[in-house]
């Protein structure tokens, strides 16, 4: 029987979801059981690591997503090598899970981003929008003898869509509720909130990118204490806020642009971070203060948004916060402080640890791609038309 058809006529499948975000701190590999798809997707999330890379890779791959700084011939050498390093995270899961990969279905791999450009451009006569994630699907096929299912984003640009965020459909499939209304919250490198009204219908979802999270403080972090993260927010709660760096920092355009809108490390990366030390240069701020003010920048920036193009039709009951800046506690009080009367939850409380969000959704989208369903969400990233996102590696 045909692989595709096999997998199809399963009604449970074991699926491993690859992810590496903008903070570049390791693949997250999630092992998933999925039974059906769309509405009916019921899953249990069997096992989660965070898979290093390689010494000196995390600084390559910010080398080749720095404009200016990097060749083809590194951008084309690194797509293999970060396929090698996701199928050695998929086949570490799966040991470590007892299994062997025959017993594998799927995996869905979004890869690593390298370049982010959805807005739209005209080139040679055409209307164009571009995303590059690196880590070769057919490398992580042949690596593991697995089907793989990956780079998602593509589908949605061609059709006039932003081509993120794609967790969105995830978020509706799984905490959708006939009783309140949701909002979901991932704080990765880059924050992104998406809004489930209760009854909500798939074209009724409001999602968007809301600026930058772990990627300002992380960058900050290594540059002024040599240090890859503030662990639990602990230089930022030593710090204090800034208003005038603050201020300054929320001048940013793309704070005030409606949805739908998408971001990462061209508008919040280096030259961002580059740009928020200027600032705080005839400051004089401690190195403390700085970073308290870049981690107040996210909990403001999210209610901000919530506040301008959220709130006025749809007033939440629940914020639900998952990723690796669920953990910060600067962040965490200034959320609660701020959303007052909402119930602010961590996603770990619905069995979902906040680190491996992101690799169970690109788990339940590579489901989605084999069911042969639209999988994209319109109203978050613009797309003309609903589609099928992924490219299929036998």
């Amino acid at each position: 029987m045909n692989p595709l058809q096999r997998i199809q006529a399963k009604p449970e499948r074991l699926i491993v979801g690859l992810m590496s975000g903008t903070s570049i701190d390791g693949v997250n590999a999630a092992l998933v059981k999925i039974k059906h798809s769309g509405l009916q997707t019921h899953l249990d999330l069997l096992r989660f690591i965070t898979f290093p890379y390689p010494s000196g890779c995390t600084e390559k791959i910010l080398e080749i997503s720095t404009s200016g700084r990097s060749s083809v011939d590194d951008i084309c050498r690194m797509n293999v090598v970060i396929g090698e390093v996701f199928a050695e995270a998929a086949l570490t899961l799966i040991r470590e899970s007892g299994l062997s990969p025959p017993q594998i279905d799927l995996i869905g791999s979004h890869g690593q981003t390298v370049h982010h450009l959805p807005n739209e451009t005209e080139m040679f006569g055409y209307k164009i929008r571009a995303t590059l994630q690196l880590g070769e699907p057919s490398v992580i096929a042949k690596r593991t003898g697995i089907v793989t299912v990956a780079d998602f984003r593509p589908a949605d640009l061609a059709l006039g869509g932003q081509g993120a965020p794609l967790v969105p459909y995830f978020d509706f499939i799984l905490f959708r509720s006939s009783e309140k209304n949701r909002a979901l919250l991932n704080l990765g490198g880059i924050a992104n909130l998406t809004i489930l009204k209760k009854k909500c219908s798939l074209e009724e979802i409001i999602a968007f990118d809301t600026g930058p999270a772990n990627m300002l403080i992380d960058a900050l972090m290594q540059r002024l204490f040599n240090e890859p993260f503030d662990r639990d927010g602990r230089t930022a709660l030593s710090g204090k806020v800034n208003d005038e760096l603050l201020g300054k920092s929320l001048q940013h355009p793309f704070f005030k642009k409606p949805p739908p809108k998408s971001t990462g490390r061209e508008e919040f990366g280096a030259t961002f971070c580059d740009s928020f030390l200027r600032e705080a240069e005839p400051l004089h701020l401690s190195p403390n203060d700085i970073v308290a003010t870049a981690a107040e920048l996210t909990p403001r920036t999210v209610w901000q948004n919530y506040r301008d193009f959220v709130a006025s039709g749809i007033s939440i009951d629940e914020l639900i916060v998952s990723g690796g800046g669920a953990k910060n506690n600067s962040i965490m009080n200034s959320l609660r402080e701020k959303f007052q009367r909402v119930l602010v939850k961590l996603i770990d409380d619905y069995g979902i640890p906040s680190d491996a969000k992101e690799a169970v959704c690109f788990a339940v989208l590579a489901n989605e791609t084999i069911a042969g369903n639209p999988n994209n969400v319109r109203a978050a990233t613009g797309a003309r038309q609903p589609t099928i996102l992924g490219k299929i590696c036998l």
